[in-house]
C-alpha cells in the first residue's frame, strides 16, 4: 500500500467564502475595475465572483485562492465586455477588447501555449504576482501585501521570472 501525503503548500484548502471575501475582495474589485472601468459594474462582478465560488464551494479544492478568484473575476469581466459589445474608451481598452472578442484562432492558442511554457516551471503565486504588477499596475508594496511576502521576495521572484523569459526567448 502506498501513502500519499500533501505538503502544507500543496494541500487543498477548505473553501470559506466569507474568509475569502474578507481577504481577497479588494483584489477582485481592483481587477474588475481595471477591466470594466466602471465602479458599479466592478462591484457587481466582484460580488458575482464570490457567488460563483459560493455555488461551487462543496466541490472546489483550492490550492491557490487568489489565483482562482483572479481567474474567475477576469472571466466574468471578459464575458460582460463581450456581451455588451462595448467600444473601448482609451487605447489600453483596445487590447482588452481584442482579447475578449478574439475567436480561438491560432494566435490565441499560440499565446496560451507561450504563457503555459513561461509559467510551467513557476509557482502559481509567481503568475499572480506578475499579473498584479504588470496588468493591474499595483506597486511592489501592494503586491507583497496581497500575496503575503516581503517586497524583496516579490522583487526576487520577478527577477527570476524575467530571467526565465529571457532564456526562453531564444527557444520560442
Amino acid at each position: 500500500m502506498s501513502w500519499s501525503y500533501w505538503t502544507p503548500l500543496e494541500a487543498p484548502l477548505a473553501v470559506n467564502v466569507e474568509e475569502l471575501y474578507t481577504r481577497y475582495g479588494p483584489m477582485v474589485y481592483r481587477r474588475c475595475k481595471a477591466l470594466l472601468k466602471d465602479d458599479q459594474a466592478a462591484e457587481e462582478l466582484m460580488q458575482e465572483t464570490f457567488i460563483q465560488i459560493l455555488r461551487r464551494q462543496d466541490v472546489l479544492e483550492v490550492h491557490a485562492p487568489s489565483s482562482m478568484l483572479y481567474r474567475t473575476a477576469t472571466n466574468l469581466c471578459l464575458n460582460r465586455i463581450r456581451a455588451k459589445g462595448r467600444r473601448p474608451e482609451d487605447p489600453d481598452d483596445e487590447l482588452v477588447m481584442r482579447i475578449a472578442s478574439a475567436p480561438d484562432s491560432g494566435g490565441v492558442s499560440e499565446a496560451r501555449s507561450v504563457l503555459a511554457r513561461i509559467f510551467s516551471t513557476q509557482k502559481e503565486s509567481t503568475r499572480t504576482m506578475a499579473t498584479l504588477l504588470l496588468l493591474d499596475g499595483m506597486t511592489l508594496d501592494e503586491v507583497a501585501e496581497e500575496v503575503g511576502m516581503s517586497v524583496s521576495g516579490v522583487r526576487k521572484r520577478m527577477r527570476g521570472l524575467k530571467a526565465h523569459v529571457a532564456e526562453l526567448e531564444g527557444v520560442l
